[in-house]
């Protein structure tokens, strides 16, 4: 029997859809994606303990993204493909399905989606020793995770998951004002 882990479910099409369709307005270019293993690096660095990275994938079309594939498999994340009709939206029904699971073991959580739909789910892990979290860019989080109060991990500023500045506008603490930055 494996010892307290963490598992970081990511749903990447949520991240990808955020990146291309509120932020940039196109399609992210690869150095604008996240380095999927360092989101799970964070999360061993932060819980400091054994992380699961499990990421799910729509694969109702009938074909694996192979190369996507083996470089999940190279980070040891374990690829969760998934079919269903085209009403369906199997990515989500599948995070909601293992999150349902998860609330019968004694691990942490944290997603990676900005996706109020798993809420209802994320909520029923609360209460207890579990650390529950949500990863993801702050101002596109659903703002159902901040009411429930799990903690929000910034996919730029804490997980530092990209390899270039992305063009976001958030509101800037006073405290965390760096002019210089606006003066490059």
């Amino acid at each position: 029997m494996p010892g307290r882990r963490t598992f970081v479910l990511v749903d990447g099409e949520n991240i990808d859809a955020t990146l291309g369709n509120s932020l940039l307005g196109r399609r992210p270019l690869p150095e604008e994606r996240p380095r999927w293993e360092r989101v799970t690096a964070y999360a061993e660095a932060e819980w400091g303990q054994p992380v699961v990275g499990l990421f799910f994938l729509n694969a109702s079309n009938g074909q694996l993204p192979g190369s996507f594939i083996q470089a999940l498999l190279a980070m040891d994340y374990r690829p969760i493909p998934l079919a269903g009709r085209s009403d369906q939206k199997v990515v989500d029904v599948g995070i909601q399905r293992t999150l349902e699971a998860l609330v019968g073991h004694d691990d942490d959580v944290l997603l990676v989606s900005h996706d109020a739909d798993f809420a209802p789910q994320m909520s029923q892990l609360l209460g207890g020793e579990r650390r529950v979290g949500v990863v993801g860019l702050d101002e596109y989080v659903s703002i159902q995770y901040s009411d429930l109060d799990i903690e929000i991990h910034d996919l730029e500023d804490d997980v530092h998951a990209f390899n270039v500045p992305l063009p976001r506008v958030r509101i800037i603490d006073l405290e965390d004002f760096d002019p210089e930055r606006f003066l490059r």
